[in-house]
């Protein structure tokens, strides 16, 4: 007996730990998926109170995670302000995609030194790929990365029907960009950025390209912009020349799904060889493994259990992937 209670205060030891470590080192996903191994643990030994308070925190936790407040009252339903989270070992993508980000960021912070040269660092990046595979994040991990605020244009508010005022809302952002440092990211840009020639196209979106396209070429602001979009063959030619780079991500490779299932479930991994499942996960986004992820050490905790086994996984990958066609057939 007091064998087995001496195991117990270790396991319980190496936990904690561990929620340390992760919280020095910045790492939410990690510390929350400990603090729910905790849990699990305290009910599965009889202290149900216990793990219900720690359940209840990490909820309200993840209700406030992102600390988003409007950056003036006038831009107010234009623009907000996100506190970014996540830092770049925490974006899983390819090697050469992460290269390129490092390769931005290095830039970013060595500008001085370019600037003596005649030369200036990459700051308008237009990023293209399906949705859920890591363009958002990375707008955060450049932001956290560099000390930066986080700032996102909200499109549904920008595009009015009236005629000049989508215009003048663009002139009233990139007045902000100027005058307050930080990192701006306009998600699906095609909403503003598309093809000046196609069918549908009225001359008020016209008028918005064209007006997107001085403000962004006469930029010559401290802030960085980050332009993403699902639908890339949508957006006008002449918009590619004015980005100083652009990344392209992709769904994630077998390689990649292994390493999203193995930092996202941690130590709640139990026994289970993540390249061996990584067929069922073919066609899901990083986000959407992400969330299988979540849901089963979800179902685990709910179930008193400490781990994720194989068939659990499985199971919440396999529902993901329904969730999936059933999205792409109603489309």
């Amino acid at each position: 007996m007091q064998l087995f209670e001496t195991n117990l205060l270790m396991a319980t030891a190496d936990q904690i730990k561990t929620l340390i470590k992760s919280h020095f080192e910045n790492d939410p996903d990690r510390f929350m998926t400990i603090a729910l191994q905790i849990a699990a643990h305290e009910a599965k030994h009889g202290h149900g109170g216990f793990a219900d308070e720690v359940r209840k925190l990490i909820d309200k936790s993840k209700t406030s995670q992102f600390k988003i407040k409007p950056i003036s009252p006038e831009l107010s339903g234009l623009i907000i302000e996100v506190e970014p989270k996540e830092r770049l070992a925490e974006l899983i993508v390819s090697d050469e995609l992460k290269n390129k980000i490092q390769r931005i960021l290095k830039e970013c912070r060595q500008k001085d030194k370019l600037e003596k040269y005649g030369l200036s660092n990459r700051r308008k990046l237009l990023l293209t790929g399906p949705p859920g595979t890591g363009k958002t994040m990375t707008s955060s991990v450049i932001a956290k990365e560099l000390h930066l605020p986080l700032f996102i244009i909200l499109m549904d508010k920008m595009i009015t029907k009236f005629m000049g005022e989508t215009s003048a809302k663009l002139r009233q952002v990139f007045d902000v960009i100027k005058d307050r440092p930080g990192v701006y990211f306009f998600d699906e840009f095609d909403a503003i950025g598309a093809e000046r020639g196609m069918d549908n196209d009225v001359g008020e979106m016209r008028r918005v390209v064209n007006s997107f396209l001085q403000f962004i070429e006469q930029d010559k602001s401290e802030s960085m912009i980050v332009a993403a979009t699902n639908n890339v063959t949508l957006l006008d030619k002449a918009l590619f020349r004015r980005f100083d780079d652009v990344l392209h991500y992709n769904l994630p490779t077998k390689a990649e799904v292994k390493e999203l299932i193995e930092n996202r479930l941690g130590p709640f991994m139990d026994n289970i060889k993540a390249d061996s499942i990584s067929n069922i996960a073919g066609k899901l986004s990083h986000a959407e493994i992400t969330q299988a992820c979540l849901d089963a050490i979800k179902e685990a905790v709910l179930e008193n259990k400490t781990t994720v086994d194989k068939t659990l996984l499985e199971r919440m990958l396999k529902d993901r992937k329904k969730f999936y066609r059933v999205q792409k057939r109603t489309k």
